[in-house]
């Protein structure tokens, strides 16, 4: 069993930081491509950013010079270091990861999710 668990949401004031991290834990082999989307009340959910296991980043325009992911290879681990904060950036974080799991011999890849932590940003 896999579970990604996620810390540091909260409520900031305009212009403030805060700092997401996810654990994964469970019957690991590897994993690949991690990640954090939101979703804000009545919004479709969106990929905020994203990085390879090699630490290559994609982030969404809206948050480009203001969010920084990074991870852990070691530790599993990966980070959403969030500067600037906008109160359009209001919404539940939800981190994600493809991990690859060995069952009996067979290595499976699928992608798994946390349960999400809101982000509060007050004007």
């Amino acid at each position: 069993q896999v579970q990604l668990v996620e810390s540091g949401g909260g409520l900031v004031q305009a212009g403030g930081s805060l700092r997401l991290s996810c654990a994964a834990s469970g019957s690991i082999f590897s994993i690949n491509g991690m990640g954090w989307s939101r979703q804000a009340p009545g919004k479709q959910r969106e990929l905020v950013a994203r990085i390879t296991s090699g630490g290559n980043t994609n982030y969404t325009d809206s948050v480009k010079g203001r969010f920084t992911i990074s991870r852990d290879n070691a530790k599993n681990t990966v980070s959403l270091q969030m500067n600037s904060l906008k109160p359009e950036d209001t919404a539940v974080y939800y981190c994600s990861a493809r991990i690859v799991v060995v069952t009996r011999g067979m290595a499976r890849e699928n992608d798994y999710w946390g349960q999400g932590t809101q982000v509060t940003v007050s004007s």
